[in-house]
């Protein structure tokens, strides 16, 4: 048993109590800005917090350690989408200390995966498709490099407009603190 149920319980008093309604917004963001970060669950409310945003205010975009690891993938598509149709203008990328994607082992999620049930032979299927899960599942040494890393992906893009700032930051995740890495020209 999941907790869908206590989650659709819950979201029937949301609805019914028009709780909903403090959240109201369009779907343009009013500061016009879109983020790039890590999906860790001490930023949920900090990040944006420590940034003083408010519902509304940006798009934020969550993944695992806040990287881009294909110029062509979703989380580009993502910032391009978020430039080019909704009103998006400035660019951030925050990455912050204590990732769980610092010194991530490839090898060892693919062990764990084959041990929750994934057959060997799916992983080696895989590798003989020409899918690299080791560089797919990797991670980074650094911080401030995988944030420099994204910035540069993102503000050499072909498809990215030459007016757009982009910059990267990284923020604390127990005080919020942020620590300006690359800013934008």
């Amino acid at each position: 048993m999941g907790k869908i149920d206590d989650i659709l319980s819950y979201n029937e008093q949301f609805v019914v109590t028009k709780a909903y309604e403090q959240y109201a917004t369009s779907k343009f963001p009013d500061k016009r800005m879109v983020i790039l970060t890590c999906m860790d669950t001490r930023l949920t409310e900090l990040l944006p917090k420590s940034m003083n945003l408010k519902n509304g205010d940006a798009k934020i975009i969550k993944t695992a350690g806040g990287i881009i690891t294909q110029p062509f993938g979703s989380v580009m598509r993502s910032v391009l989408v978020a430039l080019y149709e909704l009103q998006a203008d400035e660019v951030f990328v925050v990455g912050h200390h204590n990732c769980g994607m610092t010194g991530l082992n490839p090898q060892e999620i693919i062990q764990h995966m084959t041990e929750r049930g994934v057959p060997e032979s799916t992983i080696e299927t895989l590798k003989h498709s020409g899918v690299n899960l080791l560089r797919w599942l990797r991670g980074f040494d650094n911080v401030r490099d995988s944030v420099v890393n994204s910035v540069s992906i993102i503000r050499n893009h072909p498809l990215l407009p030459a007016d757009i700032l982009v910059h990267g930051l990284i923020i604390d995740p127990d005080t919020g603190e942020l620590e300006l890495v690359d800013k934008g020209e």
